[in-house]
């Protein structure tokens, strides 16, 4: 079965097929014309060849030259048939390629997509964490800024306390 495009492809070739059969007859036609018209003008010009003899290779050289014409025509034709039917495959074929890479780059989009959210929402809990701890780091800051000052106040106490004591030890 042959698809809306390959039918298009073939109705088109056999269009031109036909265009260019009648493009020859009427190259045809037109190089007849030529040769009688021809063969006219030369019979008046000289006479001393047979004049019939004279249309008659006049036409025989007219008919090698149509000849000659049709086979290029036909070998023109055949290769643009042969073009109109490799390239509808071939376009095909390109379609069909570019549809599997619009799936597969569909496909690698959503993926990205789904990536992107995963790593804004964990970008989302790095930022709570770290919020968290800069709370946690600024609260072992304030408790070790208030044990600090305890231990200052109690060392020089302590201090003062030895110092006491070392004179009274050293007045007894």
């Amino acid at each position: 079965l042959l698809g809306p495009r390959q039918r298009s492809a073939d109705l088109s070739c056999h269009r031109r097929e036909v265009d260019g059969i009648a493009a020859m007859a009427r190259m045809l036609r037109a190089g007849l014309f030529a040769g009688v018209v021809a063969a006219a003008a030369g019979e008046s010009a000289g006479a001393r060849a047979n004049p019939i003899r004279r249309v008659v290779s006049m036409l025989q050289l007219m008919q090698e030259k149509v000849a000659a014409e049709g086979k290029k025509e036909e070998e023109l034709f055949h290769r643009f048939m042969c073009f109109c039917k490799t390239g509808a495959k071939d376009l095909e074929a390109s379609i069909s390629a570019s549809e599997t890479r619009i799936e597969q780059a569909t496909a690698e989009l959503k993926e990205a997509q789904a990536e992107l959210e995963q790593l804004e929402q964990d970008l989302g809990g790095a930022a709570a964490s770290r919020e968290e701890a800069k709370a946690a780091l600024a609260e072992a800051a304030a408790i070790r800024e208030k044990e600090a000052a305890a231990f200052a106040k109690e060392s020089s106490e302590h201090k003062t306390n030895i110092a006491a004591l070392e004179k009274a030890i050293a007045a007894i």
